[in-house]
């Protein structure tokens, strides 16, 4: 692994009006996604999207129905390709004989829809953002809601349910969604890259990691991580596509991105502590009007006696904590947990939250946003002219929100 941080901002791109920003990967609530394709939108180019399709009844994949696309278009704000492009095996019947890998197949009918839809001459943008996996039976919540929210007697060791028969499930089902996805990808838009590249014009991949982040930690930026990331094998192996279709000549790069609170984020209680900080960091990088801004909503959100400054300090104490230098290695990341940091964790998350006047509008949805846009923005403009296959954006460069 090669740590490799951003710490200068992009020249900005020569994207605009008639360039592509094809997004693979459904948009759904406001996430990592939300940011460039909001980006995108400001710079005039055209915005194609594409879907995970829907369940029937039954369990088989179908398209989106009229109402049902009518509304992910008027959300992407572009024409949505109504062919799914669902990653993964859990849903699939085992009666069908369909395997993973003639599944993925299914790309490619979406990429003819893609030419078809591109200008004579336009640089193309194609965005991953497909992430997750948690096979979708009964049987993985229970333990999953104990390995990341287990307290007491409730508590079990993600090493214990990451060695056994359904951890080994679950790893699988990762990498095929998180990772391999972006491989297929890759693979399946070959015939993009040479009709747009023959019109001299760009083609570039981009997609969304995640291997820790640098935040200010007693007022210098350090490495950390939230624990347990099970994910965070499946994270790496996507860092290695990128790895691989960069020796092919191809620019695909994954973008190591901080923490935000997602809809996913109510199962990974803890994950937004390292938010806190980016507040401070805006400030200490001389983000100005964008950290005044943030600075201002974060305080209106604040329950009567709160401030923002036992907030950041609370945040601190437990990223700063002896506990936690236990999972300060990068090079041994993912980090499995333990009861003592678990017990830490939620309970300084369930503090700091407590400090919201509103559980439903919280200081973290706001540095959220701040980080979904500063993100979006860098990937689109160092995807203008790709240098690296994997970047790091830390919480000193977020200033670029």
């Amino acid at each position: 692994m090669n740590y490799n941080p951003m710490r200068n901002l992009p020249a900005v791109a020569g994207y605009k009006s008639g360039d592509v920003l094809l997004l693979c990967g459904e948009l759904f609530g406001r996430g990592y996604a939300n940011g460039i394709v909001e980006e995108a939108r400001q710079r005039g180019m055209t915005i194609i999207g594409t879907t995970v399709g829907r369940r029937t009844g039954e369990g088989a994949l179908r398209p989106l129905d009229a109402e049902e696309l009518a509304a992910a278009e008027e959300y992407l704000g572009g024409r949505i390709i109504n062919i799914p492009l669902e990653a993964g095996f859990d849903m699939e019947p085992d009666a069908s004989g369909v395997t993973v890998a003639e599944r993925l197949k299914g790309i490619k009918p979406g990429a003819a829809e893609v030419e078809k839809e591109l200008p004579v001459a336009a640089n193309l943008l194609i965005v991953h953002s497909m992430a997750g996996g948690i096979p979708r039976a009964r049987l993985f919540m229970p333990l999953l809601n104990r390995v990341f929210k287990g307290q007491g007697e409730k508590y079990l060791a993600s090493s214990d349910f990451w060695g056994g028969e359904l951890g080994k499930l679950c790893d699988l089902s990762f990498n095929e969604v998180t990772a391999d996805s972006f491989a297929h990808l890759i693979e399946a838009t070959a015939g993009l890259r040479g009709t747009v590249e023959g019109k001299d014009c760009s083609v570039a991949y981009a997609a969304y990691g995640y291997h820790g982040c640098e935040v200010l930690i007693d007022g210098a930026y350090r490495w950390q991580s939230y624990t347990p990331y099970l994910q965070g094998w499946a994270k790496m192996r996507l860092e290695e596509h990128a790895r691989t279709a960069w020796e092919q000549g191809i620019k695909a790069t994954v973008f190591n991105a901080p923490e935000i609170l997602t809809n996913s984020s109510a199962l990974f209680l803890g994950v937004e502590i390292s938010l806190y900080p980016l507040l401070a960091a805006l400030e200490k990088e001389g983000g100005g009007a964008v950290a005044a801004s943030v600075r201002a909503e974060c305080a209106r959100l604040l329950a009567e006696g709160a401030t923002l400054e036992t907030m950041l300090a609370r945040a601190n104490d437990y990223l700063a904590s002896s506990v936690m230098a236990d999972f300060a290695d990068l090079a041994q990341w993912p980090h499995h947990s333990t009861r003592e940091q678990m017990e830490l964790m939620l309970s300084r998350s369930a503090e700091l939250l407590a400090m919201n006047a509103n559980p439903k509008d919280i200081v973290c949805g706001a540095l959220s946003g701040a980080v979904f846009r500063g993100v979006g923005r860098l990937m689109l403009d160092a995807s203008w002219e790709p240098s690296a296959p994997v970047w790091w954006l830390n919480h000193d460069i977020m200033k670029y929100a």
